[in-house]
């Protein structure tokens, strides 16, 4: 138990008013559904996993190891078979990208659901209550520990590297989805009998069979010792279903052979700088925050409310510095910075509170008006630059209206600006107001980029243009070798383009008529030996990397 002079909280009532119910829905509605519906998957990640599930569905793979162009996927199948099972339940009424799409929504909607209820657990805590105050008019428990949760959920919202990897079909989101489990399992082991425990046994060997199996390991050796050392008894008497968790997931790994290791190399200051750098945006605006709830609270960082997000948060973040500062591994650190986030919103100062929101007002308003402006130029030919810019970035491109995606375009613009005029008025003064605007800023770019300009950014991100430019030169009944590509591209010729892709072997040894190889446009190379060049493709939107298109001619 901490004395309660050292705590920094000093909270009254009605600075813990809920924040409406209705209004947290939409909230995670307009950051979960946007992105959604129509569109493809988009190069590299995105679309390389959509092709081991098209593939696992349709037949063409293995379940347990799939492959694209006779490559074999990572070892992450939980992910994997996700996505082949929704398409293959929702084939042929729903288009299979869409289908693989709807159980990593639903994924993504559970980490915000868990990271909120990991954060009113942990708010319940004794040690996070804030200060009595000697005549009355402290905030409730309840009440206090439902606005933590309400700042946590609104903090993983405004996070700019969960609204860039976080709306893929990846297994990178069943890990982070896991992370939340795992995290909501040890905030809630003192009050919840069996869901915690069903929580840990489902998590860490999940993570394991998602493609984490160090991370999985890491975070149950962690969280063994927090139990260790809490103060309460039943916190201790959870930490042998961690470990045996923790038992369960190595055995499971080794059993499966779903052991990796990936450790990366900084050879120079610039890519250890490159790093930081990365850290700045992708955890903003958490990062400050966090840091500010550890400087506030250093003296509770023993305590569950600090000690469980910190040591999820440092095995997550080591895990990414290790790999070579990989953005998708730091990803799931996210949840528990959120959390920690949390927990400095009862001590910020109002100049600090003001400081975010209008920065926040300021920056993601010039955002909204800049895709208001790109949109008006396309489709009313006013201002003409952005258009102009658009074409030349994007060679032939052709504008398509949608009513629907104007309609809720106009719809999260007025609820923009009327969130601004409700945050900025005086009389507010909930916990989690100051990260009202953040998160509605960011949900607001990401509903604008998903409706405004989902069009002109599908033609650019997916990799069915250069397929169909492909089909033009080979016939879709043929193999082709591409070695040197990558497996965003594999997957794609599989899938847009039905072809036979064989990555394995060269142009010395291969089997297939055709051949495909990267090339630089300033540099054409010589055709190999036994091939002819038949044309050279790109993705419109690329003009510098070209793929070279080499047919063999038939045996005399």
């Amino acid at each position: 138990m901490v004395h309660s002079t050292l705590n920094p909280a000093l909270v009254s009532q009605r600075a813990v008013q809920r924040l409406p119910r209705w209004a947290l829905l939409l909230f995670c509605a307009a950051y979960v559904l946007p992105g959604l519906f129509g569109r493809d998957p988009w190069r590299n990640a995105d679309v390389t996993s959509f092709g081991y599930m098209a593939a696992m569905a349709d037949g063409r793979t293995a379940w347990w190891m799939p492959t694209a162009g006779g490559m074999t996927a990572d070892p992450a199948p939980v992910a994997y078979w996700l996505g082949a099972i929704f398409i293959r339940v929702f084939s042929p009424w729903m288009d299979p990208a869409l289908a693989a799409r709807l159980p990593f929504a639903m994924l993504l909607v559970s980490v915000l659901a868990l990271t909120w209820y990991a954060a009113y657990h942990l708010a319940r805590t004794e040690a996070a209550q804030p200060l009595p105050f000697a005549f009355g008019g402290e905030a409730d428990p309840v009440d206090y520990a439902r606005a933590m949760a309400d700042g946590a959920l609104l903090a993983l919202i405004a996070t700019l590297g969960l609204l860039q990897l976080g709306h893929e079909t990846t297994p990178e989101l069943t890990q982070l989805a896991c992370v939340a489990l795992y995290t909501y399992a040890l905030a809630a082991s003192p009050s919840r009998g069996r869901s915690p425990k069903l929580a840990v046994m489902l998590g860490l060997p999940a993570l394991a069979g998602s493609g984490a199996p160090c991370i999985a390991l890491a975070l149950g050796l962690a969280g063994s010792l927090v139990c260790l050392r809490s103060a309460y008894p039943i916190v201790r008497r959870f930490a042998p279903w961690v470990m045996a968790a923790t038992v369960l997931t190595a055995a499971i790994a080794t059993a499966s052979g779903l052991w990796t290791w990936q450790v990366g190399s900084y050879r120079t200051l610039d890519s250890a700088t490159a790093v930081a750098r990365q850290w700045l945006w992708f955890l903003w605006p958490v990062w400050p925050l966090a840091l500010w709830t550890l400087w506030q609270w250093r003296r509770h960082i023993l305590n569950r409310h600090i000690a469980v997000p910190l040591s999820c948060a440092a095995v997550t973040a080591a895990a990414s510095v290790v790999m070579g500062g990989q953005d998708r591994v730091l990803m799931l650190s996210l949840p528990a910075l959120a959390l920690l986030a949390a927990f400095a919103l009862p001590t910020l100062k109002r100049s600090t509170a003001s400081a975010i929101d209008w920065f926040s007002v300021f920056f993601f308003s010039v955002c909204a008006i800049a895709f208001w402006v790109i949109y008006a130029s396309l489709h009313i030919g006013f201002p003409v630059r952005p258009a102009q810019n658009v074409i030349k970035l994007a060679p032939g491109f052709v504008t398509q209206f949608s009513v629907l995606a104007l309609v809720l375009a106009v719809v999260g613009t007025v609820a923009w600006v009327w969130l601004v005029r409700w945050r900025t008025g005086r009389h507010q003064h909930a916990l989690w107001k100051s990260l009202v605007l953040p998160a509605s800023g960011v949900a607001l770019c990401w509903l604008l980029l998903m409706t405004l300009m989902l069009p002109v950014l599908d033609y650019a991100r997916s990799l069915r243009p250069l397929v169909t430019r492909v089909a033009l030169h080979v016939p879709h009944t043929a193999c082709i070798a591409a070695p040197r590509l990558h497996r965003s591209v594999w997957a794609s010729l599989e899938y847009f383009g039905a072809f036979r892709v064989d990555g394995l072997r060269g142009a010395a040894d291969t089997d297939c008529t055709y051949l495909l190889q990267p090339e630089r446009k300033a540099g054409k190379h010589p055709a190999p030996p036994g091939w002819t060049l038949v044309a050279r493709v790109s993705r419109p939107t690329d003009r510098t990397e070209w793929v070279a298109i080499y047919r063999k001619p038939p045996a005399r």
